[in-house]
């Protein structure tokens, strides 16, 4: 059993130690954490099926976020073949549990800062590319997973036309951006309250990729909606501080903004792939609850823009088709 190898594993860390090992949190992947109490003190464990998960990217990238001044876990100890890591503990309250109405222009200010700083370092061929490649077989799980499992419904020759081409039009926009270091993940769910705020978890899907990406994952996120005149006076506000920090991005606001909801709603539809292939493959439920969230987001921005009318138009067919009583988008 691996919580009995891990807890073995822990011992010969921390020898002659008595220590407790519980829960720490739940993940979408097949990772696994339990914080480890001794003597008052924390620490979190990371179990990571080395089948399953290559740990060697985690502690990458935690190295280079801490050498770009962004507060993550410090990897106190590493055994990569086993899939078992220790790490300090930044806490367990995240943005997810602590945003409200009143706290949240001074949270957002934070979570800005920290990545304009995790940008700030970026450098080429240091992560993988977010290239077309990857943009493509993410964009894929919206059929294969979404519409395909999930729906019950295989597409018409027109429909995989109609989608094919949103999805160019998606990663060539995507493509046209400024290159920084891409957390991949930079959400609410992933930013911890602490001291220096935030921490950042989550971060072992790291790119090289469109610097509109983590503001995207910041503000449309999963599990949070805010009133669009918020998104936008935030999106304002790191724009304004980006371009301070000489970060590049584009000198017209709006057409910086468009990128960001195109490469808001390329992420939309990635993971409403996702969350349907971590339900029926995984056989974790409950994602699958936040798809309406998600499917609103990409119809407002289908709505906003000439160019992405045909996504309306699919998502009104799927939804007429769909074979599930009752369900709506």
């Amino acid at each position: 059993m691996r919580r009995e190898a891990l807890s073995a594993w822990i011992a010969t860390q921390l020898p002659g130690a008595a220590f407790t090992l519980a829960p720490a949190s739940a993940d979408a992947s097949f990772r696994r954490y339990f914080r480890v109490t001794l003597d008052g003190a924390t620490r979190i464990a990371m179990d990571a099926p080395p089948e399953r998960e290559d740990s060697r990217p985690f502690i990458h990238v935690a190295q280079l976020m801490h050498d770009a001044g962004v507060h993550v876990p410090e990897v106190l100890a590493a055994d990569t073949a086993q899939g078992f890591m220790l790490l300090t503990d930044l806490g367990n309250t995240t943005y997810l549990k602590a945003l409200t109405e009143d706290n949240a222009d001074a949270l957002f200010r934070d979570a800005i800062a920290a990545l304009i700083t995790w940008q700030r370092a970026s450098r080429a061929d240091v992560l993988p590319p977010y290239d077309r490649a990857l943009l493509q077989r993410e964009m894929d799980l919206f059929p294969d997973w979404y519409v395909g499992r999930h729906l019950g419904i295989k597409l018409t020759d027109a429909q995989r036309e109609s989608l094919a081409g949103i999805n160019q039009l998606l990663a060539d926009s995507a493509l046209a951006q400024p290159a920084v270091y891409v957390h991949r993940d930079y959400m609410p769910r992933n930013l911890m309250l602490s001291s220096p705020n935030p921490g950042v978890l989550d971060f072992q899907d790291a790119v090289y990729g469109p610097i509109t990406y983590d503001v995207a994952s910041l503000f449309r996120d999963a599990y949070l909606s805010w009133p669009e005149e918020r998104v936008i006076d935030w999106a304002a506000r790191y724009w304004d501080q980006a371009k301070r920090a000489q970060l590049p991005v584009d000198a017209d606001f709006g057409a910086f903004y468009r990128a960001l909801e195109w490469m808001g709603l390329q992420r939309h539809l990635k993971v409403l792939g996702i969350f349907a292939r971590i339900h029926y493959r995984d056989g974790k439920p409950g994602y699958l609850e936040d798809t309406p969230r998600f499917l609103r987001y990409a119809r407002e921005v289908g709505a906003r823009y000439a160019a992405l009318k045909p996504l309306l138009h699919l998502l009104d067919e799927l939804e007429q088709r769909s074979p599930q009583v009752g369900y709506t988008f």
